[in-house]
């Protein structure tokens, strides 16, 4: 992206759970919807998705990327569900140049996986701004997530809007299980990990959200790491100056946070 002087945009965390998020109505996607009105049309997306989980750091290169539907067992109307939204190779490179091409590489391999568009589906119905994915690195630490995070928060400064998907907590067995039982109660473990997160973003304590994942509440919230590393993205690229907003909050079936964070 040209270096050119733009207004500051925010840098956003968005919990994307089920990928029926795309087309049902409900309490969450009425929730992306208002945020959508919150947010700058900015002049492209950055977005840090759990679901490009793999060994290595890259970007997408695509000129057009395709709409990637990486899940299995759900309605058709979901599989032809498209998100046209053109790439931006010179964002990719600039990436690249902020990360340092020691550590990342533009690939053509990818697309939108179900993490970026089923959210932008609703914050940017139209399509209208070019995208580009970061994947996260599954050999990284999580204070090194941090720490390119905050190589990328000079694109806020570009027009580049930088987005996390996952979700805060993301214990799939323990919400699957609440399903088939009916009991949908918030477990102990959820609900302190969510407002130990919620939190740290209020005090832009970055050092304790790289190391939070290591408590006992950490460790049953995420028993893999996917879903909690891109807010350490957004956390890095945030500064203690940024207003802190929670768009969104609440659980899904039982233990999963929606909790979104608008940062700036």
């Amino acid at each position: 992206m040209s270096q050119t002087s733009e207004p500051r945009l925010p840098a956003l965390f968005i919990g994307h759970g089920s990928p029926m998020n795309a087309i049902e109505d409900n309490t969450w996607t009425q929730g992306f919807h208002a945020l959508a009105s919150q947010l700058p049309k900015p002049r492209a997306i950055l977005s840090i998705s759990a679901h490009w989980f793999l060994p290595g750091t890259f970007l997408t290169g695509n000129e057009r990327p395709p709409t990637i539907h990486d899940f299995g067992g759900f309605p058709r109307p979901l599989y032809e569900m498209q998100y046209p939204a053109p790439g931006s190779v010179e964002l990719a490179q600039r990436v690249v140049k902020l990360l340092g091409a020691s550590r990342a590489s533009v690939q053509n391999d990818w697309g939108l996986d179900h993490g970026t568009w089923t959210v932008l589906h609703h914050l940017r119905p139209k399509a209208d701004v070019p995208v580009v994915q970061l994947s996260i690195d599954a050999r990284l630490a999580p204070s090194e997530h941090l720490a390119l995070g905050r190589a990328l928060a000079g694109l806020r400064d570009e027009g580049v809007l930088v987005m996390g998907s996952g979700n805060v907590t993301h214990n799939l067995r323990h919400a699957f299980t609440s399903m088939r039982s009916g009991d949908v109660t918030t477990p102990p473990w959820a609900e302190s990990f969510d407002q130990d997160v919620a939190r740290a973003f209020e005090q832009h304590d970055g050092a304790f959200l790289a190391r939070v994942i290591e408590t006992d509440a950490g460790r049953l919230s995420h028993p893999s790491l996917d879903h909690f590393l891109p807010l350490l993205y957004v956390a890095g690229a945030a500064n203690d100056r940024d207003a802190v907003r929670f768009p969104v909050s609440g659980f899904d079936l039982g233990s999963l946070s929606m909790r979104s964070v608008l940062l700036g």
